[in-house]
Order: structure tokens, then sequence, then C-alpha cells
């Protein structure tokens, strides 16, 4: 009693996990029902791992577990059902590679229960054949046309035409997905749902069921059908437009413009939800992109679709032969033969109508006889070509099914080489761009480097301080020879004879210049005398530049000289007139010589 307790409290917390998982997602906030019906479902395909069955591994996975043999109305048990769940899944891991298996467990316990609680809601614990296999045929993944025409070789007759019971009974069974995920009221089953998609009582083949389901807008009870698919195809659609609401530089899966707003674009997060800014308003019509097309794009689009070069409209689907076709026995998967067309690559299907009146359907009871007789007649063949020959050629059927399955491999070795030269190519492209821009932290990573820089700045600001000093020197040494003139010719007043020996003398260039290689002087020659006499100006604004070593040597021995000369007549004036007629007899000799040395040397200008 305690397990079976215990049994029963796991299985109803694991009915409640999905529903539970589902409403975390916080679908409710999408305000239209078609969009948020189609996420809610879209969530329960990808977390049971259905997206991941294709519509022909399902229907191969009927044949197995002999479904195809049984009538709609027939009833499976909760067990059985799980079985059925997991050769479906066991059968999916071995398709997959080993990085992407799935945890096989999980998934069936979640896809049961949700079957369960959807079918069987007053706990009877079976489901009906039909009931299973329009759920799984409607939730698994794979080209939406391929499933419509599988559900329609199930609810058509002997003649390929639609019978409108079975199409109602369909109704009921899918439409209650929808009520599953709490959208019953906009999407529930009612009476008038047949006639909502087809409003007159007409026949319906195989072309005129696809183009009523796959029209825009499909009918308004499936309207969450044909987006649940256009959902997949767009999650990882990229769209470099920014949204005009939420201000997002990108967008991912649906794109949505206004036909009113010029240039108002919102993302697929912000119109669900009702958003809108400016003067746009949510009751403009909204035009949805699944794909992003530059503007060179898009003219050159223009211009072909004005000269006639690309079809105006392509057709939802491709057309079928309207004539009855035999049916394929399901039984023998290998009947299913690839039929290349423009629009994509589908898989060749009955339309459940034989040539012959005997056989009512997919399903009636004689399709076990025939299958008896194909196996005979098979057999029969492989037997005479054994005795024919030794190494027998294949037979049609199997010669089509070797090749249908070397030609997956070969495609699917294609793919993956594909996959590797992209990735190769991408990679050589970010390699290529991380050399040819080096970033600072590269340069931080080169202590050589950064040595270097660090030696060649300190160099760079010991020489503009030595230039700066230099500069500064020879300004000091200019106004000290300005005030040495103005005392030569404050003394010179007095006696005449004195003054062209001191004005000589205080001609002579001390030129101080920055030599240091490397470095580049900032301010002018002239900006360096600042304050000096015009007397010292004009004498450095003579003569052509010479050796200035030789001409600040120069200098020196004359500032030398005539600064002894003033302190020898400073002291000599209180010794009498004599002393001092002697000292400037002197005084003369030395500036006649420094006179004569100075007309050999003439003076630099700066």
């Amino acid at each position: 009693m305690i397990e079976e307790g215990s049994k029963s409290s796991k299985a109803t917390v694991e009915k409640r996990q999905l529903f539970m998982e589902m409403r975390a997602q916080n679908f409710d906030v999408i305000r239209l029902s078609t969009y948020r019906t189609a996420c809610k479902l879209r969530f329960v395909q990808k977390r049971c791992n259905l997206h991941l069955v294709d519509v022909w591994n399902m229907i191969e996975a009927f044949r197995d577990n002999g479904l195809s043999t049984l009538d709609h109305n027939a009833e499976i048990n909760v067990s059985r059902l799980e079985t059925i769940l997991s050769s479906i899944f066991y059968q999916l891991n071995k398709r997959l590679p080993t990085t992407h298996q799935i945890n096989v467990e999980q998934s069936i316990g979640l896809l049961l229960n949700f079957m369960v609680a959807t079918y069987d809601s007053e706990g009877h614990g079976k489901l009906t054949v039909f009931s299973m296999k329009s759920m799984l045929a409607t939730m698994c993944g794979g080209k939406i046309v391929d499933k419509l025409r599988y559900i329609f070789s199930q609810i058509s007759d002997s003649s390929g035409t639609m019978v409108f019971a079975k199409f109602d009974q369909f109704l009921r069974e899918v439409l209650k997905l929808p009520t599953a995920v709490f959208e019953g009221p906009s999407f529930g089953y009612t009476e008038h749902s047949v006639r909502t998609c087809f409003p007159q009582q007409k026949k319906i083949l195989l072309n005129t069921f696809l183009d009523v389901m796959m029209a825009d807008p499909p009918p308004q009870c499936l309207v969450w059908l044909p987006l649940m698919h256009r959902l997949a195809n767009v999650e990882n659609v990229f769209h470099p437009v920014e949204c005009s609401y939420c201000r997002s530089e990108s967008m991912m899966g649906f794109r949505y413009r206004c036909q009113q707003c010029h240039g108002y674009q919102l993302c697929q997060n912000c119109f669900w939800r009702g958003h809108a800014s400016g003067p746009h308003s949510n009751q403009h019509q909204m035009k949805e992109h699944s794909s992003w097309k530059s503007p060179a794009k898009k003219l050159s689009h223009a211009i072909s679709k004005s000269l006639g070069c690309v079809p105006i409209g392509e057709p939802p689907h491709p057309v079928f032969p309207e004539a009855a076709e035999r049916p394929q026995d399901l039984a023998h998967p290998a009947q299913l033969k690839p039929v290349s067309n423009n629009m994509n690559d589908t898989i060749l299907m009955s339309s459940g109508a034989p040539t012959s009146g005997k056989s009512s359907t997919l399903e009636s009871p004689s399709r076990l006889d025939e299958e008896h007789r194909l196996i005979a007649r098979y057999a029969a063949r492989l037997a005479a070509e054994a005795s024919n020959s030794t190494q027998c050629p294949p037979t049609d059927l199997s010669f089509n099914f070797d090749a249908n399955k070397q030609q997956r491999q070969l495609i699917a070795e294609l793919e993956n080489k594909n996959r590797e030269i992209l990735q190769e190519i991408q990679r050589l492209r970010l390699e290529h761009e991380q050399a040819s821009q080096p970033t600072p932290e590269k340069a931080q990573q080169n202590p050589t480097l950064l040595a270097e820089l660090r030696l060649l700045r300190h160099r760079k600001d010991e020489l503009e301080k030595r230039m700066s000093a230099l500069q500064e020197s020879r300004r000091e040494l200019m106004v000290q020879l300005e005030g040495l003139m103005r005392l030569l010719k404050a003394q010179t007043g007095g006696s005449p004879h004195s003054s062209p020996s001191h004005s000589a003398s205080c001609t002579m260039p001390m030129p101080i210049r920055s030599t240091s290689a490397g470095s580049t002087p900032t301010h002018t020659p002239q900006d360096c005398l600042a304050g000096v006499g015009d007397d010292v100006l004009d004498a450095f604004s003579q003569g052509v530049p010479r050796n200035l070593r030789n001409d600040l040597l120069v200098a020196a021995d004359s500032i030398t000289n005539t600064m002894s000369s003033l302190v020898k007549e400073l002291h000599s004036v209180d010794d009498g007139l004599e002393d001092e007629e002697v000292n400037m007899r002197n005084g003369r000799d030395k500036v006649s010589s420094q006179r004569h040395y100075g007309n050999r040397h003439s003076t630099p200008s700066f």
C-alpha cells in the first residue's frame, strides 16, 4: 500500500511538472491568443523533445508498434502507450550524435503525463489510436505540408476525397491541445468548426485540403498550427535593426513593421506584449517579417521582380496529382520514395485512394492480405533471381531503399563537412582580426616594449628640462650683460675717453643654445631674451652664426676683464687724479686689444 501511494504521488508530481514549468515562462503576458497558444505548444514540443522526431520517423514508429493495422477507434492502455513512446525516443537517441543525447526517461515521463492529461481527463487509463496519432503527428517535428498529407491520408476515403465526419473527429482531437494549455476559450472545439474550415459542401481533394490549411490566413480554429511552425523556423533568425520601443540594437525571431508609422519597428517581445511609443498605436496594422534583407538586396529583388526575373507569388505547397494513387503500405517504409520539386523535397505518400475499389483506406482489414501477397511476390522474385545467377542484382524495392539510404548518408556527410568548413573559416577570420589589430592588453604583456617606452619617455623629459635650463641661463647672462653695459655707460659719462673701450668690450656675444639631440626647442631665441635691453638685442642681431663655443669663451674673457677694470676704477677714486689717469690708460690698452680681437671675429646673430 505504501509503495502504491508513493507511485501515485510521484505520478501526480510528474503530471504537474510540465505545466508548472510552462507557467514559469510567463506566456500569459502575451496579449494575442494566437501567439500565446503557439508559444505554449512550442514549449511543450521542445520540453518533451518532440521537435527532434521527424514526422516520417513518427510514421515508422506507428508501423513498428502495429498501430497501422488498428482501427481508429481502438483503445490502448497507458502501459502500451508508454512502450510506444519508449521506442520513439530510444530510436531518436540512436540517430542523434553522442554529444546531443537526450534524457529518454524524462522525455517519456513528461510526454506521457501530458498526453494522459489531455486525452484522458476522466481517468479511464485508455486512449484511442486516432487521438494518439493526431497528437503525435501534430506535435512532432518536420514540415507542415508532410504532416497535413499524412493527416489527409487518415481522414480520406478510397477515392481520395476527404470524409467530413473524419475531419470533424480530427478537429475534436487536435483542438484538445490548446485546451490542455489553458487556451480552450479561444481555440476550443465547436460544432461549427468544420464549416469554418470548409464553408461549402463539396468534394475536397488533397490539393484543396492543403490550400485551405496552408492559406494566409488559415482557418480560425487552426491558426496556431502554421504559426507554431513559423516560430520554430525563426527562433535563430537575427535582425540587425533597433527596436523602436525597447531600443534593443538587434532582434531575434519575428520582426514587426508598422504600415502607418515610417521606420517604426518592434521586436517580437514588445509586439506580443502590446508595447507602443510615440505616435504609434496598437490599432495600426503591423507586417510580420521572418527574415532581414539589406537595402541593396531589397533593391535588386525589386528590380528583378519588375523585370519578371523572379516569380511574383510562390505557391504555399507543391501541387500533387489529383488522380487517385495506389495506397502506400506503411508497413513497408521503403515505398515512401522522395520526390524532388521546386518548393522542397517531400515524400510521396498516398492520398488514400487505390485504383481498385476493393480496399477502403490505408488501414482497412484487407491491407493485411495485400501485405501477405506482397511478401509472397517479393520472395518468389528473389528465389527466381537467385536460381538464375549466383550474384543476383537487387530488387527494385531494395535498390530504392539502399539508394535512398546512401543519399541520406551522403547528404549528412556533406552537411557535416560544410559545417566544419564554416567553423574553420570563422576561426581563421577571428585569428586574422586579432593578429591585425593589436590590443593594449598585448602591449602590456610585453615587458621589453614597456621598458623601452619608459626609457624613451624619461629621456624626452630630461632633454626638455635641460633645454629649459639652458634657455633660462642664457637669458640671465644677457640680463647681466645689459647691467654691465649700463654701468659702463654711467662710468663713461664723466670720462669720454673710456666709452669706446667699454662699449667695445660689451659687444661680445654670449650664445647659449641647446644642442641636445632628439629635442626640439619650444621657444624662439627672441622669447628667451625677454627683459633684455635693446643694446644687447642689437648686438646679437648682427653677424652670421659661427662657432658658439669660441664666442662663449671670448665673451667670458671680455666680461672678466671688464669687471676687473671696474673694480680697479672704484678703488682708485680716493688715490687721486694721477692714479686714475694710470688706470684709465691701462683700460684703453685693454680695450684696444679687445677691439682688435673683436674685429677679427664677427658677432653671431640668433
